[in-house]
């Protein structure tokens, strides 16, 4: 309740929150609020204006445009928001592992993470769409592949702080579980650093998602997807640009409130942090993870 309040303090991160939220909703019953079938072929609505019937106009297909973004709200950020819950659960699992037990373990763990983050991200990313296929379902996949041992290293670097602490310690002596140790003791006081990487970490993910899909690896036509509807209407840029405008402020929208809200989730969930209206100091975990997620 008090990260809430705290939370509500920051309009901006208020309205991100609320942003996301009405997006969320949105793409989950996408049938109830598009007002046309998005895959609908109709040749002779073929780069309509807008109307009554369709707010945002059509495409060169005839399609509504309107359907086809809040259909697009789905593969561009409700699969991309599982996705880095998958990831950051992997990476949850194996960072409180190595940090938590250390030794010849953590070791193990973090030889995999380095050689899992030697390779360029994009690069990796387009090697598995090569081997696997282009398709939405192959570039998820390879984000979980490459994004976990990020997630298992900041993560792990957050446990290492505690891990030292003196009420853990003596919760080993008195013989607590070690698992009870993690969940009662390890997990609280890190959930602000996962918290915090993980809502920036959605940023970079909706922008590679979208970036794919519009050099025609990601999503499948029909399927509507927003990067898939910039490359659609690139032909038609310069006399058509409103076709643009709609995906691309789409674009921008989930990812900016994505990014107020990784702000605001920093400041509620530490407010220690913030001093004399300043801009919020993120720690040593923070400060890679905040690079690698907004770069």
């Amino acid at each position: 309740m008090s990260t809430l309040k705290n939370l509500t303090r920051d309009k901006l991160a208020s309205l991100s929150l609320v942003v996301i939220a009405t997006i969320v909703v949105v793409g989950l019953f996408a049938p109830f609020f598009a007002p046309h079938d998005p895959n609908q072929v109709d040749m002779k609505l073929r780069f309509a204006h807008s109307s009554w019937s369709y707010w945002l106009g059509n495409d060169h297909l005839g399609r509504c445009i309107l359907s086809r973004l809040i259909y697009g709200i789905r593969p561009s950020v409700l699969w991309v928001l599982a996705t880095m819950l998958a990831s950051v659960g992997v990476g949850a699992i194996v960072g409180f592992i190595a940090g938590y037990f250390r030794g010849k373990t953590d070791a193990f763990l973090m030889r995999v993470c380095d050689v899992m983050l030697s390779f360029p991200g994009y690069v990796m990313t387009l090697a598995v769409v090569g081997i696997l296929g282009a398709g939405l379902e192959n570039i998820l996949i390879a984000f979980v592949a490459m994004k976990w041992a990020w997630f298992a290293r900041v993560i792990r670097t957050s446990v290492l702080q505690y891990t030292e602490k003196d009420y853990v310690k003596f919760s080993k002596a008195i013989g607590i579980s070690n698992r009870r140790i993690i969940l009662r003791h390890i997990v609280p006081v890190t959930f602000s650093d996962i918290a915090v990487i993980a809502s920036g970490s959605m940023c970079s993910m909706i922008l590679q998602i979208s970036g794919l899909s519009f050099l025609g690896l990601g999503i499948k036509a029909p399927n509507a997807e927003w990067g898939m509807m910039l490359n659609e209407a690139r032909e038609v840029m310069f006399s058509r640009p409103e076709l643009m405008l709609a995906p691309g402020l789409a674009i921008v929208i989930a990812v900016s409130a994505f990014n107020f809200l990784a702000d605001g989730l920093q400041v509620a969930l530490d407010p220690k942090r913030m001093k004399s209206g300043k801009q919020p100091q993120m720690t040593e975990v923070e400060k890679p993870a905040y690079e690698y997620a907004r770069g």
